[in-house]
Formats: structure tokens, sequence, C-alpha cells
């Protein structure tokens, strides 16, 4: 049975709002909000939920899970693959996410240099003999700057109806807040943490003494990460199987980068490009469509352009032109655009980038269009 679903059954009479698991999550949500961690690792992730609600976390570039229980990875483990609009705009940020399956008692290499741990409802389902292994394998094989602990407060039972022992079949005990904290100090003094110690779900009015119905301690490492000679004597055989990864695409890759920048250097040459027609198909009106002046050089005045258009042009001295048939866009007034400038950097950036991918003049200083379709048209 789904422990979300179980602890609702329970938590039913004391409404809890938002549901008790989502508040958790929540927790987890502003702690990476705060401290902006790259990498996190959710040991005991079940259905992966809380991965979900990560990914959309714009400074994570790695996620991993970690779960006894292959089949529940699995049955909602999809939702942790790039959509379709992750591939029409790219992020600019990487990022990868892996779910393996083997348990917290183990070491593998693959959980080290992580920013964040959290093991959100994990340790009340340990085993005594994987309890006594997890400080080691989390604290001191893993050594993040930050992990958090999530756990039932046992002194919170009596409040939820038809809680006799447990609230769950599988746990294995439940704590409450002297033995969590007796627990988590004594850790955090052997592997070098702090620990503070706080909760969600508040008790009802009158009944404070009981504590949060969820109890979290949130330890951060005291010193830095042990020196690279320490890290070779971290054993290199991997105990985790690999089910499921993702890498989502991104503008760090340069395939990705080359098809956006392409992609806006076409969208802004045609902006630039239907202003200069709308001011051709005016001239030729005046000159009442004249062939001799249609196909003389043409050079716009700038209240052609709009207002911040005609700025940027004004400012660079980059004006587009047309001669006969063909339309001139300087590359240097496309990179003054913000949009541009932002995904390439340099001005040498965009011409690599766009290299063989746009029309261009002959010395590679414009972009090249031709109007004969256009009047065609009109």
């Amino acid at each position: 049975m789904d422990e979300n679903f179980q602890e609702e059954r329970f938590t039913g009479i004391i409404k809890f709002t938002p549901p008790l698991y989502k508040q958790r999550y929540q927790f987890i949500k502003d702690l990476v909000g705060k401290y902006k961690p790259k990498k996190v690792a959710d040991l005991g992730c079940a259905d992966c939920t809380l991965l979900w609600m990560l990914k959309f976390c714009s400074c994570i570039e790695v996620l991993a899970g970690l779960d006894i229980c292959a089949s529940v990875m699995k049955e909602k483990m999809h939702r942790l693959s790039p959509l379709p609009g992750d591939y029409l705009q790219p992020a600019e940020r990487s990022l990868t996410v892996t779910l393996h399956h083997g348990s917290v008692a183990h070491k593998d290499p693959c959980m080290l240099g992580f920013d964040l741990v959290t093991c959100i409802e994990l340790i009340e389902h340990l085993e005594q003999s994987e309890l006594k292994k997890f400080p080691e394998v989390v604290f001191g094989f893993m050594s993040p700057t930050i992990v958090v602990i999530s756990t039932p407060n046992s002194e919170f039972n009596p409040l939820l109806p038809g809680v006799t022992l447990f609230r769950h079949p599988d746990h294995k005990f439940e704590w409450n807040r002297a033995q969590f904290q007796s627990w988590a100090l004594e850790t955090a003094r052997h592997y070098d943490y702090s620990v503070e110690f706080t909760g969600v779900g508040h008790p009802p009015t009158g009944m404070e003494n009981v504590g949060f119905c969820t109890q979290i301690g949130v330890f951060v490492r005291k010193y830095p990460q042990a020196s690279e000679s320490a890290q070779f004597e971290k054993p290199t055989k991997a105990a985790y199987k690999t089910v499921f990864k993702a890498v989502y695409p991104s503008l760090k890759d340069k395939k990705y980068l080359q098809n956006a920048v392409v992609s806006e250097v076409i969208f802004t040459a045609q902006i630039i490009k239907q202003s200069l027609m709308d001011c051709l198909m005016s001239e030729h009106e005046e000159y009442n469509d004249d062939p001799t002046e249609r196909k003389s050089k043409f050079q716009p005045s700038m209240n052609c352009f709009s207002e911040d258009l005609g700025k940027l042009i004004v400012e660079k001295s980059m004006e587009p032109f047309v001669n006969e048939n063909v339309i001139y866009i300087p590359l240097t007034t496309i990179f003054s655009f913000p949009k541009v400038n932002r995904l390439c950097g340099t001005f040498e950036k965009l011409s690599e980038l766009i290299a063989g991918k746009v029309t261009l003049s002959s010395d590679g200083s414009a972009v090249m269009f031709n109007t004969e379709h256009e009047n065609e048209e009109n």
C-alpha cells in the first residue's frame, strides 16, 4: 500500500492542509530554494514524486533517486523523462536524472559528490542491521554538504485514530523526539555535522506538547569534503543497478544551442525584413512602381522601424538595406538584439554557430533574403 495514502487514512480526522506528505516535500523545496544545491539525491525515493517536483528547480543539474523496490520506482519514473517542450525550448542549465535500485546500507561511488541528500520517511523502514550501517554510508561515505532526515514522531500517534503500534505496517520502529534527537546528535558528532531539529504537521490547539507529526533533522557538514587523497580510499565497485536515466536537452549542449541561435537569428532577421518590406512597398507607391527606381539601391529611413528596433540600429550604425531583389541584414545588427546576444555571448560565437545554417552574404557579414517571393505574394 502506498505510504502516503496509508498516512492520509490515519490523519484524516486531524486535518493537515496541505496533506502531510506535501508539507514534507515543500520543506525540501524551500531548502533547495535557500541553499541552491546543484546535485541532489533522494534516498528511498519510492514513486519519484519528490524528484519530479525538484526537476523544476532551476539550480539543480543532477538528480538521483535510490530505492530498494525497483517496481515502485518504475511505476511512475516516466514522469522524469523530458517532454516535447523541453526539446522545443531547451533550458540554459543541464539536467540529468538517474534512478538506482539498491539499499542505503550499501556504498556505491555513483552517490559521491552530492550537495544535498534527502531521506524522507526512510529510516523507520530499515532493519536494525541496516540502520546501523546507514550513518556510515550517508554521512561517512557520501558525505554531502546537507542531509535531511524526516521520520514519524511517535508522541503524535495517540492523536491519530486507527494507529495502534506504528503508522505503516512496514515500519520497524517509530521514535519519539528524545530518541530521534539522541541518535541524530550522536551521528552529527561522529561525522562532524551540525544538526537542527524542526518538523511539519502542527498538532491541534492545546496539544502542542506532543510536537510535530513528522520530525525533521537538518544536518550540515562542518568542514569541506575530505582531500582528494582520501577520495582514493572510497570503494569503486558498483553496488546499485541503474534502472532509469534521462539527460535533458540543454543550451550547454552545442547541438541545442546552435538550433536555438539559428532559430532566433532567423526570427530576428524576419522582423527586420518585414519592416524593410513595408517601407519598400510604401516607397514603390510613391514612385508609382517605377522599375528603374525599384531596382536602385534602397536605403530605408529610420522611421521605417519601430522605436526600439530603430534605436538598436541607429546606436550601432548598422543599417539593413535592399539591393536589387536581395535584403541584407548585418549580423552586427542581429547580434545587438538582447536574446541573440545572451545566447551567443560573443559575435565570433554567433558567426560560428550559424555558419552553413543561414544564408549569408559572400563576406559573411549579413543575412540575406530574396524579396521576389514577397513581391509575388503581394
